[in-house]
Formats: C-alpha cells, sequence, structure tokens
C-alpha cells in the first residue's frame, strides 16, 4: 500500500516541478513529515547527501522512497516524479513549437519565472530552517550564501568548508 502512496504523491508533485525537482522541496518536506515518515532534519539531511551525490536534483525524491519502502520505494518515487512531467513536457513542446510567437507562449514564459523563483526561495527556507538549530549554523549558512553569491565556486568546495568547520567543533 505504501508503494501506492508514493508513487500518486509523486506524480501529483511531478506536475508541480516547474523549474526541477528543488521548487518541491516545501511540499515534499511537508508530506514526509506529515506523514510521519521522517522528521525535518532527516529530510534536510537526505537533501544535503543528494546535493553532495553527482547527478540531477531529482535524487532527493528517490533518497526519500528508500528511506520509507526501500529499494522498491525509491524505484515507484523516481517513476512517479519523472514519468508525469516527462509526458507533459513533450507533449508541451510540440505545442510550443507550434506556438512559440504566439500570445500565450509569450504569457506563460513571463508567468512561470516569477513563479519558479519564489518556489526556489520557499526551499531554500525551509531547508534553512530545518538544518539550523543554533546561532552558528545560521552564520555558516549566511556566510556560504555571501560566498556562493561573490565567488564562482563549486559548490562542493562550499559544502567542504562547511563539513571542515563542523569537524574543528567550530558550530
Amino acid at each position: 500500500m505504501i508503494l501506492l502512496v508514493l508513487l500518486w504523491h509523486f506524480c501529483l508533485m511531478s506536475l508541480l516541478a516547474v523549474g526541477g525537482a528543488n521548487v518541491l522541496l516545501p511540499e515534499l518536506q511537508r508530506l514526509v513529515v506529515a506523514e510521519g515518515w521522517m522528521s525535518a532534519g532527516q529530510f534536510a539531511e537526505l537533501f544535503a547527501i543528494a546535493q553532495a551525490a553527482p547527478g540531477p536534483n531529482v535524487l532527493v525524491v528517490s533518497l526519500v522512497g528508500w528511506h520509507v519502502a526501500g529499494v522498491a520505494g525509491a524505484l515507484v518515487s523516481m517513476l512517479g516524479m519523472c514519468l508525469p512531467s516527462s509526458l507533459l513536457s513533450f507533449y508541451v513542446s510540440r505545442w510550443w513549437t507550434a506556438n512559440q510567437g504566439g500570445e500565450l507562449a509569450g504569457l506563460l514564459s513571463r508567468a512561470l519565472l516569477p513563479l519558479t523563483v519564489g518556489l526556489v526561495g520557499a526551499s531554500a527556507c525551509l531547508l534553512l530552517q530545518a538544518a539550523n538549530r543554533d546561532l552558528g549554523g545560521w552564520i555558516l549558512s549566511a556566510g556560504v550564501a555571501l560566498l556562493a553569491w561573490k565567488r564562482n565556486w563549486n559548490p562542493v568546495w562550499l559544502l567542504l568548508l562547511g563539513g571542515a568547520a563542523g569537524g574543528l567543533g567550530w558550530l
């Protein structure tokens, strides 16, 4: 039964993933915490693992599925996350090609940009709240955000700096 629940939830979320899987983090976190599948802290840890691993951002979905129902859960979660949006993308791209210069296509382009920015911002806020339990965590997050904004560093280096700060007991 849990596999059907995972499939259903991820199929629905798949259709909301405008801008990638990261925009779904607030809803995904709400779902897994509300269902009692894991705590907000555990979710933040799985997200960090998914971001550190090479590959697409959608890896967090497979980790949530694996945490909830093992290998079958990971497979079902990824199927639910990828299949509906892939089918929708296929048919929308065909429509877009035929109507690219049209008024509706321009309106959709202008409407989806702020939506995506807002969803990514909401995701960042939820992850910061779940991951930062004290002032040191907030200071580290602010410092990393500042470095990411001012420098063009690979995010892996920022993760390593954060890990070193934690390992040295500075946080």
